[in-house]
């Protein structure tokens, strides 16, 4: 993928993010998962099937996990993926570590508002992962998250 790839998918997935019924507490996220070949596979956002749900998550369930395509996958998130959560056992860190998936890319590192200190990015690459900040969308994927900053 080229850093245009990269944005292109950002934007969209940006634009998916703003599917999310807003929560007080909880970020408004989106999430898609592209195949080596630059065709989407599956796409997710935060709340699409409950109220807990996370977009990485609901993106990954819409695969089965040996879907030989994840291997050469990118995963795109405008938020980076959590570390730490109460509603579910694992994290989406954690999820995408069990994934065939080695790139992801976010727009927006998360703040400290809601977890003291997320380290999904620093997880991931010490996981040999490839991470990709886009700090230019950033910008644009917190403003969906308006309504925690109010």
């Amino acid at each position: 993928m080229t850093h245009a790839d990269d944005v292109t998918w950002m934007e969209r997935a940006i634009e998916l993010s703003r599917k999310c019924p807003p929560a007080e507490g909880a970020f408004s996220v989106g999430a898609i998962i592209v195949g080596a070949d630059g065709g989407e596979l599956a796409r997710g956002y935060s709340r699409e099937t409950d109220a807990h749900v996370h977009a990485e998550e609901s993106a990954l369930a819409k695969l089965p996990t040996d879907d030989p395509r994840l291997a050469g996958a990118t995963l795109y998130s405008t938020l980076e993926p959590c570390s730490e959560r109460k509603s579910r056992p694992l994290t989406c860190t954690q999820l995408i570590l069990r994934s065939p998936i080695r790139r992801v890319v976010i727009a927006w590192r998360e703040p400290s508002l809601l977890v003291a200190d997320c380290i999904g990015v620093e997880v991931l690459r010490e996981s040999g992962f490839d991470v990709f900040e886009l700090p230019d969308l950033a910008a644009a994927a917190r403003a969906v998250n308006a309504h925690l900053f109010t």
